[in-house]
């Protein structure tokens, strides 16, 4: 007989509002949710857990994440395992990974790769993102069996040598997507205009973590997200989720698409550009490796434009990119030319409590929801099985206690890296309780060391 869970008290973060009540939790799924409250014969025998002056959510989805996945420059250093421990501690209990298919593998090869590395160690559930950087009929062909394994979502690249597709086979990729109802996430920089700016760079004397900015300007994003959107335009209004949007001109290039009245466009941004700026990289004795990721961090204007749009509901998701590497024995190997050091930064634990914080006094729980959790869900083929507290829906629920205080630290944080881009920041917010298919996982912001998840076909 399944196990009975009852989170009492708390106010349920629902479509339609707040509302004050239980949910209840019968093994896997939610079976009830309960304004007002449950009566005796529900609780009997059931476990309850207290919520009284805390959100209930839906668990948060993190649509973008590297876990134990080699970039061309090295391994990340969070694996299936730490990463997903990390990221239930901060509230999320569903990730989607980008499955990489190298020159020379072919997609099913990719996915049955990724699955080996995460089944069986994974605190949240998991789904993957294919990337595609080997074009070719073979790669065409595996579209529809990719479909049929789950995979609803797709990636290219505009940049990285070694990963990017031309302007012709990003249209043949959205033209084979189209019939199957699946979207291409897209990396927005110009990458011939970026390997010409780093060589510029690197021969003007900038070798340091600041020349990394210099070489990838907002012009080589908004220039790659116009070209994107023209291309997605020409075959249909293929659906294109814009990823990790970092300046105002790239916001005001899809704007204008909008006003043009292409459809299918969604906009993801992160932590990082909402949070920070280029000024970090000027951080002392080799600090500023700690931000080299890509894009850049950017202008305070650009932060501000961002913001502004968050606020304004024209930001669809809000993941992290978490691609983490150790500072020292990692990043450090770039002392000497920026290029070497690699590129990604860590965010999965506390993607959640930032965002909290950053929007504390301008978004109330009920968008805050739909940026962290159910868009992404929507978006991505997941949504009402995740993303909503609704009965049938999977029991991911984070029990959000707004009162606690608490200061972002590496010393106690569970990323498997020696910093976090965030340090010193203080939170307003924090995971009680962290359900992932009705197993708890974490609590007030520490593992129990449960591995429940599963793979999330869409």
């Amino acid at each position: 007989m399944a196990t009975r869970d009852v989170i009492r008290g708390g106010s349920l973060v629902l479509p339609e509002g707040l509302v004050q009540g239980d949910l209840v939790m019968e093994g896997s799924t939610i079976s009830a949710v309960v304004p007002g409250g449950v009566g005796d014969d529900v609780l009997e025998g059931a476990r309850c857990h207290d919520a009284s002056g805390c959100y209930v959510f839906p668990g948060f989805i993190d649509a973008h994440t590297h876990l134990q996945c080699w970039t061309g420059m090295d391994w990340t250093a969070d694996s299936f395992e730490t990463g997903t421990r990390a990221a239930a501690c901060g509230g999320t209990t569903t990730v989607v990974d980008y499955a990489t298919q190298d020159k020379g593998m072919t997609m099913p090869q990719a996915l049955q790769e990724w699955q080996r590395r995460a089944e069986g160690c994974c605190a949240t559930d998991y789904a993957f993102h294919m990337a595609i950087a080997d074009w070719n009929d073979r790669t065409r062909s595996d579209l529809p069996s990719l479909r049929e394994a789950g995979v609803c979502s797709f990636k290219t690249y505009f940049a990285y040598d070694h990963l990017r597709l031309d302007d012709a086979q990003t249209l043949k990729v959205l033209e084979g997507l189209a019939p199957l109802g699946a979207t291409l996430c897209v990396h927005c920089e110009n990458g011939t205009l970026v390997n010409a700016l780093q060589e510029r760079a690197i021969a003007s004397g900038v070798t340091g973590p600041e020349g990394h900015p210099l070489s990838r300007p907002d012009v080589c994003e908004a220039e790659a997200v116009a070209r994107l959107l023209m291309i997605a335009h020409l075959a249909g209004d293929a659906r294109v989720n814009v990823v990790h949007l970092s300046t105002r001109l790239g916001l005001e290039v899809i704007r204008a698409a909008k006003a043009r009245g292409q459809r299918n466009v969604f906009v993801e941004t992160c932590p990082q550009y909402l949070l920070l700026d280029e000024t970090r990289y000027l951080e002392p004795n080799f600090g500023g490796a700690k931000y080299v990721m890509s894009p850049p961090l950017r202008s305070a204007s650009d932060r501000a434009a961002l913001r502004e749009a968050v606020a304004a509901g024209e930001i669809d998701t809000i993941s992290t990119d978490h691609c983490s590497f150790n500072l020292m024995g990692q990043k450090d190997r770039g002392r000497e030319d920026f290029r070497k050091i690699p590129n990604g930064g860590p965010g999965i634990e506390h993607r959640p409590a930032l965002v909290m914080t950053a929007f504390a006094d301008v978004l109330g729980p009920r968008e805050l929801c739909r940026l962290l959790s159910e868009n992404q869900a929507r978006v991505f083929g997941m949504y009402p099985r995740k993303g909503v507290l609704a009965v049938g829906s999977d029991a991911d629920v984070c029990v959000w206690d707004p009162a606690r205080r608490w200061t972002i630290s590496a010393h106690d944080q569970h990323q498997n890296v020696d910093y976090t881009p965030y340090e010193g920041m203080v939170c307003r917010g924090r995971a009680r309780l962290v359900f992932v298919g009705g197993t708890l996982v974490a609590r007030d912001g520490e593992p129990t060391d449960a591995t429940p998840g599963r793979y999330v076909r869409r």
